[in-house]
């Protein structure tokens, strides 16, 4: 899913830069592009894919830190319980002015 994200992005900038099409069609891209950002749906897929990511990387966090024990550097493992306590503290805003709801 990553790639496909990546390469729809790449092929979106390579036309915008790409174009001849002059200062006109750029409006029209930049502002399709903010109207997708602004949709509901993409931003809840958005926030669910970071809340996921934030419980998937404390989970890891877990698993790696009972694997190694105390090898795991304190600056890695304050970085993981902050993300762990973001995920539990429910409601509130996020670091991009989003609600995590």
């Amino acid at each position: 899913m990553r790639y496909k994200v990546t390469f729809v992005v790449g092929l979106a900038l390579g036309y915008v830069l790409g174009t001849r099409a002059g200062r006109e069609r750029y409006e029209q891209l930049k502002k399709s592009a903010r109207e997708i950002s602004q949709n509901p749906v993409v931003r809840n897929a958005a926030e669910s894919a970071g809340q996921n990511g934030r419980v998937f990387a404390g989970k890891a966090f877990a698993v790696v830190s009972e694997k190694v024990g105390d090898a795991v550097p304190e600056s890695l493992a304050g970085r993981v319980r902050g993300l762990r306590d973001r995920v539990g503290g429910g409601g509130g805003e996020d670091d991009w002015g989003t609600s995590n709801t």
